[in-house]
């Protein structure tokens, strides 16, 4: 496709060749894969629409209105049943495309200037302490579903992604600076470096499937399938453990960012490191602090308010104590058990 003017119509399915460019650039390392796989998801989508609403294959640019995209995301909410946030993603994809076509003056107008649709902030809330215990000691009957627990596991004490567990080699498992073992590679959605120290958990998942024929295969570290497939079999997994929330692979490194390392009391700045996140408000939204942390902070506070509570008091000046033991010493020497001589009272009132 030639992106400059001419006079032969724009269609919107010609699109192609930006997919083609950014295949090409996933092939140099610039980009991940699954961008290019949302980009042709998106442009699936838009050609699914195209047919279902205007009966045709293609459409030209300049046809292109506010209405159209209101309706295109009405479209992918309701007939294709696909939630907020996943929409929108489609749609800011197909509006990269749309201001590329402004940019090369195939059409003069924004359709997009009037629509509004921001990402709605859902809180995914990571295993609590104790739902991790009961997975990681629940005996499973299939060795499919146990295979898939130890590596999610995993995934819980590394915090790696899926695809990056999935991409994991056996020499991607150095010695550190500490002279322990680490994990030292990058991540594939962004590049940025992974520095994990193994904890021993870990380390026992990796001893566990060290000659399994799959890693012997692949030189892996863990047999990881796809993460389709993983979320299948943990679905099964969470009813059988008897977890009521959604259990997939990403709900894994959530674990590893809020339950595993910052209910630990490891500092932010230091759990962004390991999660390979760019900034720390990224990890700050990992920061779901569980009930087993609060409380923990409760109890703490009020041993802190009882022991000011149990402080002595503070001794009195001995010019003071000296004072007191002289008016004690002065009632005595005159006996006074009741207000006859009020003028004297009043003094001792005073001396008080």
């Amino acid at each position: 496709m030639y992106w400059g003017r001419q006079s032969q119509k724009q269609k919107l399915l010609n699109f192609q060749r930006h997919n083609d460019e950014l295949l090409a650039l996933v092939i140099k390392g610039e980009y991940a894969i699954g961008t290019h796989v949302r980009f042709e998801i998106a442009k699936k989508h838009l050609k699914e629409y195209l047919r279902y609403k205007y009966n045709v294959e293609d459409m030209d640019f300049r046809e292109l209105n506010f209405e159209f995209v209101k309706d295109y995301e009405f479209y992918l909410k309701t007939v294709k049943n696909i939630s907020h946030n996943t929409a929108v993603k489609y749609i800011t994809n197909f509006k990269k495309i749309v201001l590329l076509a402004i940019d090369k003056e195939i059409i003069a107008t924004d359709p997009f200037k009037r629509f509004k649709a921001k990402k709605i902030k859902i809180h995914k809330k990571p295993l609590s302490s104790y739902e991790l215990a009961q997975l990681e000691s629940h005996t499973f009957s299939t060795p499919r579903l146990a295979t898939v627990r130890d590596i999610f596991v995993f995934q819980c004490y590394t915090g790696l992604a899926c695809i990056d567990a999935f991409n994991l080699k056996k020499s991607d498992i150095k010695s550190g600076i500490d002279g322990e073992m680490w994990i030292i590679t990058e991540r594939q959605k962004t590049g940025s470096n992974i520095n994990v120290p193994l904890l021993s958990k870990a380390k026992a998942v990796m001893k566990r499937y060290k000659d399994h024929p799959l890693c012997l295969q692949r030189n892996s570290v863990l047999p990881v399938t796809s993460n389709q497939k993983m979320n299948a079999y943990l679905k099964e997994i969470a009813d059988l453990c008897d977890i009521e929330s959604t259990l997939n692979t990403h709900k894994a490194r959530r674990t590893f960012g809020s339950t595993v390392t910052l209910n630990n009391d490891v500092v932010i700045h230091v759990v962004k490191e390991l999660l390979g996140h760019q900034s720390v408000k990224q990890t700050e939204e990992y920061a779901i602090t569980e009930q087993q942390s609060v409380g923990r902070e409760m109890k703490q506070l009020q041993q802190r308010l009882h022991q000011k509570a149990e402080l002595p008091a503070t001794p009195l000046p001995p010019d003071i104590l000296r004072m007191q033991e002289e008016i004690i010493s002065l009632k005595k020497q005159l006996k006074i058990v009741n207000e006859d001589k009020p003028e004297i009272i009043s003094v001792l009132r005073i001396c008080k």
